[in-house]
């Protein structure tokens, strides 16, 4: 099947392409004018990378392979600083680029390496799990971790090009690939409700890379991401409702010392940012229970130890969408019509908790 394209707008516009065994199209992303390219990749993904190297190096590109550690312990600032050393070793100027391979952590970090080195250079991602195709590699969002919290050290630089070859789905752990439908079923309750109707229809064949519906599931899921970060780069308005269930998210992750997969807590943060929102009379509560539905029928989870709210509460008063002192929400007010919900009463979030409380 040939490969589409989905292109995301803007300033600095370019093309997500989706399709299986479909390598062959990095040069066309990376251009003519590029000749030094490093490959940043996850060291657990050297049998993935080997051979975007070789279709780099065939195409006439001097290449040199740069592993980093796996998951989020390469999103830290010693593996950054590491990277900008061998930059540098390497001589490599802002006619030279970079190529990310591996999952949402590795793409985050090639971004931000290619976004402050020189004060930016070219990068293209080449995601390998689902949660990267669909959300991280994404948008040009890129961060690094600090203990203090998740993202808060980033910057904004789309890339030049993604590639998403779902064949390397195919060698992703069930529940690693379970934890990347939640970006995908998020899509579906901020924007696309038809994502909730083919996962409905098939719930086993939505939690598996070999599911009639896996292609069209990351084309629609990346459509409703490139429509929104094609209007709002740097999340100053309609962006933000792609944080549907972070904020909440991104407080698990912490208190888990980033252990716990962020589809999982995503997952969690959306049915609480749901009950949040038929709380202040905002949702319907047959749409809460679909939340709870469609999680749950992929093995999703969708609630969190009782006890660990006043350490969440504390987290997300540093969360990126507060402004000032303001704790600022997105909900829903129906299925594809997420908004705004600021400075709730602290009585308010602690009852949406309750309800995920386990």
């Amino acid at each position: 099947m040939t490969a589409s394209r989905i292109h995301v707008g803007g300033a600095d516009p370019y093309d997500v392409v989706i399709g299986t065994g479909i390598l062959g199209d990095l040069p066309g992303l990376l251009g003519d004018r590029v000749r030094t390219v490093a490959v940043v990749h996850a060291e657990g993904l050297a049998e993935i990378a080997r051979p975007a190297q070789g279709v780099l190096e065939r195409a006439g590109y001097t290449v040199h392979a740069l592993p980093v550690p796996d998951g989020e312990a390469a999103k830290d600032v010693a593996v950054l600083a590491g990277l900008w050393s061998r930059f540098a070793e390497l001589g490599m100027t802002r006619s030279d680029a970079i190529v990310g391979v591996g999952g949402g952590a590795t793409t985050d970090l090639a971004g931000f390496a290619a976004a402050s080195w020189l004060r930016g250079v070219r990068v293209v991602l080449v995601p390998t799990t689902l949660l990267a195709m669909v959300d991280a590699a994404v948008g040009g969002k890129t961060g690094i971790n600090i203990p203090e919290g998740k993202n808060l050290v980033g910057a904004f630089h789309p890339p030049a090009g993604v590639l998403c070859d779902l064949a390397t789905l195919v060698t992703m752990e069930r529940e690693d690939y379970i934890s990347g439908l939640a970006e995908i079923i998020k899509a579906g309750f901020i924007a696309d409700p038809k994502i909730l109707d083919l996962v409905e229809d098939d719930p086993e064949g939505a939690a598996t890379p070999e599911g009639p519906h896996t292609r069209e599931l990351v084309e629609r899921a990346v459509q409703v991401k490139a429509d929104i970060v094609a209007a709002d780069l740097r999340e100053s308005g309609l962006r933000e409702f792609l944080n549907y269930g972070h904020t909440l998210a991104h407080a698990i992750e912490k208190a888990e010392e980033y252990r716990f997969r962020h589809g999982h807590a995503v997952s969690i943060g959306m049915v609480y940012a749901a009950e949040l929102s038929r709380l202040a009379g905002r949702l319907a509560p047959a749409e809460v229970e679909r939340h709870r539905s469609v999680l749950t029928s992929v093995g999703l989870p969708v609630s969190y130890a009782a006890d660990a709210w006043p350490e969440l509460r504390a987290t997300m008063t540093i969360d990126k969408k507060s402004r000032g002192a303001t704790l600022r929400f997105v909900v829903l007010d129906s299925t594809a019509t997420p908004a705004r919900l600021e400075a709730p009463e602290e009585s308010l979030l602690q009852a949406a908790y309750q309800k995920v409380a386990r």
